[in-house]
């Protein structure tokens, strides 16, 4: 293992979005204060996320910005402010850039000289490199939570092992307890996501539903599928749906369940997160978004995926059979 650096005191992580990336970025915290217990790890992110962040145990400030308002406004006054906003964040003896977009090392090098991030090969955007003191090199289609883990731990001068990974402590605390009966085994479905060729049918969805002697949760976030998910509840006496939650209360929420079956999406991502059994459905995306483990599944379609030039026209996600699903969830509620 290499020499740690005891000059850095002060580091921050820019991981500005999105839900699903800030969580598979965030199990890096535990292991930064395993090997530099007394650094203050600030984190920067897009307003919008900030209330995953805020409260960690590992994370002592949050700072946001709100480039996204900037992108859909296209003023540079705003762009102006949310610069001379990062300046107020310094200084800092190394900035981690867990993004490698433009946009995010920009942020990065505004906030320090002493940056670090992927190298040119190493990230879709490679002018973003030009922004960093120091990168490291690792595969674009490796997984995104070994790239996250490298990308942290070579900024660091140390290493992150599959073991670490695996025997991981829950990466967000859990804030509010939810009292579930326990007279069946409760699964959370999360039929949402970024693309529509990301989503497993509702009506596939209800086939699972109705083949599992479980009760159902289905977590929704906006009113198309709140529609769709009182669609499946309708049609099944074990499915209800879950109240409307806050970023914190998913958290606590995916923390009590006994299993996830969702999307390529960020909720889906928190099971992992927090050590709850999943199942993860890829059509267009496929298992390099997650980190498999015994209880960590996905099923992919049999579509060939392009990670380099991902095709969000690939609609083969319908092509999962509701068998498989259901065969793989009563394993892993098994333990098997």
């Amino acid at each position: 293992m290499s020499l740690m650096n005891r000059d850095i005191n002060k580091i921050a992580i820019v991981r500005l979005s999105a839900l699903g990336d800030i969580v598979n970025s965030a199990v890096v915290l535990q292991f930064i204060k395993q090997f530099y217990p007394h650094a203050e790890i600030d984190w920067i992110t897009e307003e919008v996320f900030s209330p995953l962040l805020q409260n960690h145990p590992y994370i002592n400030n949050v700072h946001t910005l709100n480039l996204k308002k900037f992108k859909k406004e296209k003023s540079f006054t705003l762009l102006w402010e949310n610069i001379q906003k990062a300046r107020s964040f310094a200084p800092y003896d190394l900035v981690i850039d867990m993004q490698g977009l433009l946009k995010s090392a920009i942020v990065t090098r505004v906030l320090s000289r002493n940056t670090h991030g992927f190298d040119k090969e190493s990230t879709r955007e490679s002018l973003a490199a030009l922004f960093y003191k120091t990168s490291s090199h690792i595969a674009y289609d490796e997984s995104v939570i070994k790239r996250n883990c490298f990308v942290a731990s070579d900024a660091l001068n140390f290493s992150i092992t599959d073991k670490m990974i695996l025997n991981k402590e829950a990466i967000f605390p859990v804030s509010k307890n939810f009292s579930l009966e326990k007279d069946k085994k409760n699964i959370l479905l999360i039929i949402g996501a970024s693309w529509p060729s990301k989503i497993y049918p509702k009506e596939l969805l209800l086939q699972v539903c109705k083949a599992l002697d479980v009760r159902v949760y289905i977590a929704w976030g906006n009113e198309s599928e709140k529609n769709d998910a009182q669609w499946i509840a309708n049609s099944s006496k074990n499915v209800h749906l879950a109240p409307k939650l806050s970023l914190s209360e998913l958290v606590s929420y995916v923390s009590s369940m006994d299993l996830i079956i969702g999307n390529d999406t960020g909720p889906t991502h928190m099971a992992w997160a927090q050590n709850i059994p999943s199942i993860t459905l890829f059509g267009p995306t496929n298992e390099r978004m997650i980190y498999e483990t015994k209880k960590n599944v996905s099923i992919q379609s049999d579509s060939e995926v392009d990670i380099f030039k991902i095709n969000k026209n690939d609609f083969s996600i319908k092509n999962i059979s509701p068998l498989e699903i259901t065969t793989t969830a009563q394993r892993l509620l098994n333990g098997l």
